[in-house]
């Protein structure tokens, strides 16, 4: 028993096991015989997997079985079979999706790999594909979104029953010709079924190589439009202009224009330089009158020797000199620049009044003015010789100076220092026995004893005469400091 199903990509073949799945093959037969999966999608397609059909709404929650179509909602699926048991091994087997709670509808499934194990037991299978394995692969590789949805539809468009060993069922209505599509079963967002995709189909190579170089040329003017290289992407460079590089830098304009001239009216002929520099960048553009005479002229000047230099000549692709009205309103040429500018120098009115260090000098007066700026820079810069050698002078004196009362200074404590030496050492001797004397009168005051204990303390500062030079704090040791001091200071200011 099989059934052939005419697709969007071929047909396919399927034998049914009407022995081991009688239910589901009957299910699938009548359905078939009553054009219930014509116009059918593959919703599902998963690569290496499986691809799903039999749903007419395309959604992959509808169909039924045809007890639903004889017997209303409550016949609307029927049970799976278990027995015997059969497993997808391969590719092309045939089973009934099991709708939840072991139940199947119209929905099938082919399957798109090998030893699908995860589906033996969940799904029942009823059948194989015995043709059509080519089809299966065109299916398997087509491309789908993230839903497993093929942005091209692929369709069922007929059934045909080969052969069927069941009686129909008692109000079973069967078509006699193939029913049209509702527009539900054609509403679709995707590609059509019978679109044609490939826009190359029956085109040379030639032509298709022109028409991809046609795309890529009004890709790359729309970007130039956005950039704002081009006013507009539509617009096209003038026939009558010819674009020449490869010159020799001492190619003049006046050259050019003579040797294209024998072609015709030469209207310009223009030179690219150097803003800066002046010099030429070795490329020019030469404007013929008529375009007739730009054609003739690039056919005989390419690869001419001009100046020791082989040039090439192409048709002008700049647009740089052209403004574009509008669709329809065609193109006007841009004056030059310099044209357009007036002259270099404009007396200036004297009447208002302005800054004089903006108005523009011209002959004799530009020659004073600057005789008279380079005399004003000799004097400021002879001034500040003056000024730096009087500086130098002072700082020379200065440095002498100091180096005078530096030796007057030295010399000064050389000669005094042995008498205040001196001095001190009187001053020191002449202290010790009053400081002596007058710890012997406070010692028997203080207690511990008479006149013994005054001798004793009395041999003890004649043993250590530094001890009573540190311990004297009298008065008259502070007055003799700050003197002593005072005089340091004003022999130093000496």
């Amino acid at each position: 028993m099989a059934v052939v199903l005419e697709t969007s990509l071929g047909d396919l073949t399927i034998d049914l096991f009407t022995d081991e799945r009688p239910t589901c093959c009957k299910n699938f037969l009548k359905l078939c015989k009553v054009k219930y999966y014509n116009f059918s999608l593959f919703h599902s397609v998963q690569r290496n997997l499986v691809a799903q059909t039999g749903d007419p709404s395309g959604t992959g929650r509808g169909g039924e079985s045809v007890n639903g179509l004889l017997y209303g909602e409550q016949a609307r699926y029927f049970d799976m079979e278990l027995v015997p048991r059969m497993k997808h091994k391969k590719v092309g087997t045939v089973s009934m999706v099991n709708n939840g709670g072991n139940m199947h509808g119209s929905q099938f499934f082919i399957t798109l790999g090998e030893n699908l194990d995860y589906l033996d037991g969940k799904h029942t299978v009823f059948g194989e594909v015995s043709e059509g394995l080519d089809v299966l692969m065109k299916i398997n590789e087509a491309y789908c979104d993230e839903e497993h949805r093929p942005y091209q539809d692929i369709r069922i468009y007929h059934t045909v029953i080969l052969d069927d060993p069941y009686d129909d069922p008692s109000g079973l209505k069967v078509p006699d010709r193939s029913p049209e599509p509702t527009q539900e079963q054609l509403k679709s967002l995707r590609i059509g079924a019978d679109e044609e995709i490939d826009d190359f189909k029956g085109i040379d190579g030639d032509k298709i190589k022109e028409i991809m170089e046609q795309k890529e040329a009004a890709a790359n003017a729309q970007l130039l439009e956005v950039i704002g290289d081009l006013p507009d992407a539509d617009i096209k460079p003038p026939d009558n202009v010819l674009f020449i590089c490869k010159l020799n830098p001492v190619t003049s304009e006046e050259d050019l224009e003579i040797i294209f001239s024998r072609f015709g009216t030469v209207e310009s002929c223009e030179v690219i330089k150097d803003q800066k520099t002046g010099e030429s960048l070795q490329y020019a553009f030469v404007e013929f009158e008529k375009e007739e005479d730009c054609e003739r002229a690039y056919f005989k000047m390419d690869n001419v020797l001009i100046d020791d230099r082989r040039i090439h000549v192409d048709f002008s692709q700049s647009v740089a000199k052209i403004k574009w009205k509008g669709k329809g309103k065609g193109v006007e040429k841009v004056k030059d620049q310099d044209e357009e500018k007036g002259p270099g120098y404009v007396l200036k009115d004297r009447s208002r009044k302005q800054d004089p260090k903006y108005d523009l000098l011209f002959g004799e007066e530009e020659e004073e003015e600057d005789t008279s700026r380079k005399s004003k820079k000799k004097k400021k810069h002879k001034h500040k010789e003056e000024r730096n050698y009087s500086d130098d002078e002072d700082n020379v004196s200065s440095k002498k100076q100091k180096k005078h009362k530096k030796q007057r200074h030295a010399s000064r404590s050389r000669s005094r220092s042995p008498a205040v030496s001196k001095q001190r050492a009187n001053r020191s001797r002449s202290r010790t026995p009053t400081k002596s004397k007058q710890r012997t009168y406070r010692s028997p005051d203080r207690g511990g004893g008479g006149g013994g204990g005054a001798d004793r303390h009395r041999d003890r500062r004649d043993r250590s005469p530094q001890r009573d030079r540190h311990r004297d704090r009298s008065p008259d040791r502070y007055r003799e400091k700050q003197s002593d001091s005072r005089y340091r200071s004003d022999k130093h200011r000496r």
